[in-house]
């Protein structure tokens, strides 16, 4: 890697910043600010200082509406509300999708707007870690800050997760290698174990790797268990794994003062799906017979926890909310997003800080190109290529103040940067003023239907 020297030239240093990237949340940045942008970061991982310092190339900076050409051209603010209002207003079976890159604050008017319309309200979960909530609602689960972990833990388990590529900060300043209270000298107080088919680049630093076969994950969870109990393994080999190194390794985490097991889409997509995490609570309740053992997921966008703790907090249900009958319902694979649009029964879709045109499978896609589309974001994407009406937002976090919620759980107050460009706005306004907009003309349509 080519040295790079330090940013001098900048004009003021913002504490004390919170990143937007991962799940991690990481609040101790510092923001260098140069003409009223971030030109450094200081204290980031470079994923998390690269999105924060992305270029203003792809940035969305005035609303937008496509004409009768199908082209987008550019309107006042407005314009682009009134005919998002309309849109949203007249849906039978709208959806609004997305969530987990703005703040919850957004989120309390998105509920709002949901119910006064009958809307689906569903988030990223619904196609990542949806079947880790779907477990924790069938078993719960022994959870841990971030905090008490660093403090505590003696040893720290990943599975279906490479922390070294996608949360790199997890490792350095909450799990592994930082001194805790009891945890005085780091990493040489801590057992470090990847639990993955694949040697990563987690699975090369680890103290253990334990290589169990593609989708054999069900599998050697259950084969702990029953070393965990006590019970004869009478197989040779449990998913590629000998029987003497599960016992080693069961012996080994039972005999731990404190234990944290972190999973990731690894483990929620291979075929057993949310009894693998079923599987992993019941492992970790049978650990907690022994000594102290807590697990969290690794979540991947900054707010997307925030969006199910919101949900299941104010609704009950974590992600796929329906409100269609006038109160909130929850059925997985009947009130999901993607069923919805491969089933074409959406008619409106509104987006907010997610991009499905780039992710989501092309059955899914094609039925969004046939349906108004509303995009609220800050970038353009394949989303933007068959949006109706585009709402440029902020950046939460740099341009824009809010809350959001770390993958343990735990809010975290994102403070406010720099100023965002003047043509944009907070999502929180957006979606405050589509729900005064969508109101007025639900009343003016009760007033009519009244005479």
């Amino acid at each position: 890697m080519a040295y790079e020297p330090p940013v001098t030239d900048y004009d003021e240093i913002v504490e004390n910043c919170t990143c937007a990237f991962c799940g991690c949340n990481c609040d101790d940045l510092d923001c260098l600010v140069k003409d009223g942008h971030v030109v450094a970061v200081r204290h980031a991982c470079r994923l998390g200082a690269s999105k924060i310092m992305e270029d203003m190339d792809q940035r969305l900076l005035v609303p937008m509406v496509r004409d009768e050409n199908g082209d987008l051209v550019e309107v006042d603010w407005d314009t682009a509300l009134d005919k998002a209002a309309e849109l949203i207003a007249g849906a039978v079976r709208p959806i609004f999708y997305g969530w987990s890159e703005t703040s919850i604050e957004t989120m309390k008017y998105g509920i709002r707007l949901g119910e006064l319309v009958g809307a689906v309200l569903d988030n990223q979960a619904t196609i990542c870690h949806g079947p880790s909530l779907q477990a924790v609602q069938n078993v719960g689960y022994p959870v841990a800050t971030l905090g008490e972990v660093k403090n505590r833990a003696d040893m720290i388990v990943y599975t279906g997760s490479n922390p070294m590529n996608s949360h790199p900060r997890h490792l350095s300043r909450y799990s592994t290698f930082p001194r805790g209270w009891f945890r005085q000298r780091g990493r040489f107080d801590r057992t470090l174990v990847t639990m993955d088919p694949k040697y990563s680049d987690t699975a090369k630093m680890s103290d253990i790797w334990v290589g169990f076969e593609q989708n054999g994950d069900y599998g050697f969870y259950n084969a702990i268990r029953a070393a965990l109990k006590g019970k004869e393994i009478d197989q040779d080999f449990v998913s590629g794994i000998p029987k003497e190194d599960i016992m080693e390794l069961a012996e080994a985490m039972k005999n731990v003062q404190f234990g944290a097991l972190y999973f990731g889409l690894g483990l929620t997509h291979t075929l057993s799906k949310q009894r693998n995490i079923d599987m992993a609570i019941e492992m970790l309740t049978d650990l907690n017979e022994y000594t102290k053992w807590v697990l969290t997921p690794m979540r991947g966008h900054f707010n997307v926890n925030g969006f199910n703790i919101f949900m299941a907090f104010e609704m009950g249900f974590p992600y796929g909310v329906d409100f269609c009958r006038g109160y909130q319902r929850y059925m997985n694979g009947e009130t999901n997003t993607i069923d919805l649009l491969t089933r074409k029964e959406c008619d409106v879709f509104m987006v907010i800080a997610a991009d499905p045109g780039a992710h989501y499978p092309g059955g899914a896609v094609k039925h969004l190109a046939e349906i108004p589309v509303i995009q609220v974001d800050i970038h353009w994407g394949p989303s933007t290529e068959i949006a109706d009406v585009v709402l440029p937002g902020s950046f939460v976090g740099i341009e824009a103040a809010g809350t959001s919620y770390r993958m343990d759980g735990v809010p975290i107050y994102m403070k406010k940067a720099i100023e965002k460009p003047e043509t944009c706005r907070d999502d929180e306004w957006i979606i405050k003023e589509l729900l005064e907009r969508v109101q007025k003309i639900k009343d003016q349509e009760a007033a009519v239907a009244s005479k």
